[in-house]
């Protein structure tokens, strides 16, 4: 018998302390190479735990916080140690824990599966650790998949206590984000009976879990309006290496040249098997488990607008592409390595970086140049923003950095999560703070809301030369038109 997860990591813990600590601060520097760490959603939730703390000292009066149990971890910890440190400090505190628990979570969870340590893989988990459900900074999230693959690692192999621990580590992703709870759970689930079926009904997990996914889609359907990846973003492959596909098209040529060199990779693989005769008994359930994962990619609703939240459940399909990417790298890691499999990974990581600290420097620059039109506004001043991606990015959130250039100056008047019922954050009637209508928030972001008479004095920041995208101007509102009147505008599709 194998030997159990939690002994074989502690064990690799002790042996490699100095190249584990070596590899956690190398993680360390996309979140300090430039004085903000650019990953899209984040910005509002370092704006909504400054709410969170005004709420707190009774100064926002119309907000509140609710008790929810669920998707608040990385906001607390952005309250907390906000309460601490200050926010600026907080926020790099707590991203760096979340890359840490996502990318050790992963690595645990691929040499529980292989029984074996994937070196020449180690670019890759850099890379996701800085992909595509990162960068759009949907960090509780990030945080719940970290800690569901920590678990996941821990019952692989588990023993006894360690489905105790796996347990805990469970409660903790749920309280992250309710969707890296249910990945876990359906994992475990699905290892528990795949373990326990023999033969050929095996073959009925596989066939289960497509009818499940299938009945979701069609319930969703019938039920709530909703849009499938493919409504959204087109047809594309999604399924994992799409996560290294950010700012702009070199990224996904960068995501192309992965995948197919990873497919060549798994080819050799193959290859040699069939001429060793070995067996691929091991490949199985991991492959079965990624397969699921991109079938729930293309089959499941996107984005669902469902009665119990005023706003849009959104980008709930393409999410789960991390899921894929890391279940391909559990199959990746049977993969007997050779030394031009790590040489090629560890170029494509080198290239990807260099464009992610170029792509991020841009967006940084934007920032400061919000920072200095906010600070020319009086204290407490309303304000609405219009900032739009290049059509060949996948990251629409870049208008948030408006919500963290506000922290302690100025209201972000249209920032979508108070409204939308969805987080810890909320608000009741109308308020100097923040819109109390999700619609109105969402029209405010795309520039079609007309602004009334109570909301002054408001200010728009927007893109204001139709050839630069980076130039930013700031001007003010008047009543009955639409926020989004002047500036740049992407074509309409």
């Amino acid at each position: 018998m194998s030997e159990s997860s939690l002994r074989s990591g502690l064990e690799f813990v002790r042996a490699k302390k100095w190249l584990v600590m070596a590899i956690s601060l190398a993680l360390l520097v996309p979140c300090v190479w430039h004085r903000r760490i650019e990953a899209g959603d984040l910005g509002s939730h370092v704006y909504n735990a400054w709410l969170a703390q005004l709420i707190e000292k009774g100064q926002a009066p119309g907000l509140y916080l609710s008790k929810q149990w669920n998707n608040v971890l990385f906001d607390l910890m952005l309250v907390k140690m906000g309460n601490w440190f200050g926010l600026a400090a907080a926020e790099k505190i707590a991203v760096y824990i979340c890359v840490l628990v996502f990318f050790w979570g992963a690595f645990a969870l691929v040499c529980a599966v292989t029984e074996r340590v994937p070196w020449f893989l180690l670019p890759c988990f850099g890379m996701l650790a800085y992909g595509w459900t990162f960068s759009v900074g949907f960090f509780n999230y990030y945080i719940s998949l970290g800690l569901g693959f920590f678990a996941i690692a821990m019952v692989w192999r588990g023993r006894g206590r360690e489905w105790i621990i796996a347990a805990l580590l469970g409660l903790a992703a749920w309280v992250a984000h309710p969707q890296g709870f249910v990945w876990m759970a359906g994992c475990v689930a699905y290892l528990t009976l795949w373990r326990r079926l023999e033969g050929w009904l095996k073959l009925l997990l596989p066939i289960a879990a497509a009818i499940a996914i299938v009945a979701v889609r069609i319930y969703v359907a019938r039920h709530y309006e909703s849009y499938t990846v493919w409504d959204s973003f087109g047809p594309g492959i999604y399924g994992g290496s799409d996560q290294l596909a950010l700012y702009n098209a070199r990224f996904q040529v960068l995501s192309n040249v992965a995948l197919v060199f990873g497919l060549i990779c798994f080819a050799t693989e193959v290859a040699r098997r069939l001429r060793a005769k070995e067996s691929w008994s091991g490949v199985r359930l991991p492959l079965e488990l990624y397969g699921v994962a991109v079938v729930a990619v293309y089959v499941l609703p996107d984005s669902v607008r469902m009665p119990m939240y005023a706003g849009w459940i959104g980008l709930a399909a393409l999410r789960l592409t991390t899921v894929a990417a890391v279940m391909g790298l559990c199959v990746m890691g049977f993969v007997r390595p050779r030394k031009w499999f790590g040489w090629g990974f560890a170029a494509i990581g080198m290239a990807y970086f260099v464009l992610l600290y170029g792509a991020t420097g841009e967006l940084n620059r934007m920032e400061q140049r919000v920072e200095q039109l906010v600070s020319e506004l009086p204290y407490g001043e309303r304000v609405a923003a219009t900032i739009w991606t290049p059509g060949d990015s996948r990251l629409p959130f870049i208008v948030h950095m408006v919500d963290r250039a506000c922290v302690e100056r100025c209201f972000s008047y249209g920032n979508y999560e108070p409204p939308s019922g969805e987080f810890r954050v909320r608000v009741r009637g109308d308020n100097p703070q923040v819109t109390d209508d999700a619609d109105a928030a969402e029209e405010m972001e795309s520039g079609e809301y007309v602004v009334r008479p109570e909301d002054l004095p408001m200010a728009q920041i927007y893109q204001c030369d139709e050839n630069d995208f980076t130039k930013l101007c700031v001007r003010q509102l008047a009543a009955g038109e639409k926020n989004g009147r002047l500036g740049y505008h992407p074509p309409k599709e």
